[in-house]
C-alpha cells in the first residue's frame, strides 16, 4: 500500500515510527544518499527537493491514482489524516500536535543538523559554530523539558504525530553534546517512547537497510554536503 524511499536518518526514522504504530503495509526502497541515490531523475519526480523520505500511496482514500508526497513532516500528516490515527482527534488537540511538529520541522531539527554537521562531519573545526549549534540544541531540549512537565508526550495525553517527528532528533543527544540527565522530563518521555513495540520494529528495519556503526567516508561526505543548484542539475 505504502511504498516508503527511505534511509535509516531521523527523518526516516519518522515515517517507519508511523507505519510500525499504524500496521499500514509498506515496502522500503532504500534511498542510499552517501551513493546519491536521492539525485536520480527517477527519485527527482517524487522528491522534488533531493531528499529522502518519500512515499508513493498506491491505494489512496480517494480510489484514485497513487499519491506521492515528500517532506517527512507532511507524510505523517497525510498518513494521519489517511489512517485517522496519531493526529487528534479534536480540532484543539491537532494545533497543539501541529504546531510541536512544525517545531520539529523547523527548529530541533534544523540545528541538529548543524550541530552535527560542524562537531562530526565539518573537515574544518569553526568553534564559534560548534558552540554556536551545541547551545541553540541545548536550548531547545529545553524549550522541550518544559512542554515535557506535566504531560506523558509532547502534545498532551496522547502519543502523536508530534513524538514521532521529535523523537528521532532525540536519539543522538550524545552525539549533539547533551545529556539527558540535565532534561529529566524529556529522559523519561524519551525512554517511554523508545520503549515502544512499533518503535523497536522501526529502528530494526533501519539496522536492516543500513547499520548503525557503518561510518560515513570523505566521498560520502562530499556528495551529501557538496552539492549546489549547478550540481543537482548536472546529476
Amino acid at each position: 500500500m505504502i511504498d516508503l524511499y527511505y534511509w535509516p536518518t531521523p527523518n526516516g526514522h519518522k515515517i517507519t515510527l508511523f507505519l510500525e504504530e499504524a500496521g499500514l503495509p509498506y515496502t522500503i526502497h532504500p534511498v542510499n544518499i552517501g551513493a546519491g541515490d536521492q539525485f536520480k531523475p527517477d527519485f527527482l519526480k517524487i522528491a522534488p527537493n533531493n531528499r529522502m523520505p518519500a512515499i508513493i500511496d498506491t491505494d489512496p482514500a480517494d480510489g484514485g491514482e497513487p499519491i506521492s508526497v515528500f517532506e517527512s513532516g507532511a507524510i505523517l500528516v497525510y498518513l494521519a489524516n489517511k489512517t485517522g490515527r496519531f493526529f487528534g482527534p479534536a480540532q484543539r488537540d491537532k494545533i497543539v500536535q501541529m504546531e510541536w511538529l512544525m517545531w520539529q520541522m523547523g527548529g530541533l531539527g534544523p540545528m541538529s543538523g548543524q550541530n552535527g554537521h560542524f562537531n562530526r562531519y565539518a573537515p574544518e573545526k569553526i568553534p564559534y559554530a560548534q558552540k554556536r549549534y551545541i547551545d541553540e540544541t541545548n536550548r531547545l531540549y529545553g524549550v522541550l523539558d518544559r512542554q515535557l512537565a506535566d504531560k506523558p508526550f509532547v502534545a498532551g495525553e496522547e502519543y502523536s504525530v508530534a513524538d514521532m517527528a521529535i523523537y528521532p532528533w532525540i536519539v543522538p543527544y550524545a552525539a549533539m553534546g547533551q545529556d539527558l540527565a540535565d532534561f529529566p522530563n524529556v529522559e523519561r518521555w524519551f525512554e517511554a517512547v523508545k520503549a515502544r513495540p512499533a518503535t523497536i520494529r522501526a529502528y530494526a528495519r533501519g539496522e536492516e537497510v543500513r547499520p548503525s556503526d557503518t561510518p560515513m567516508t570523505d566521498e560520502q561526505k562530499k556528495i551529501l554536503f557538496g552539492q549546489t543548484a549547478d550540481s543537482t542539475a548536472k546529476v
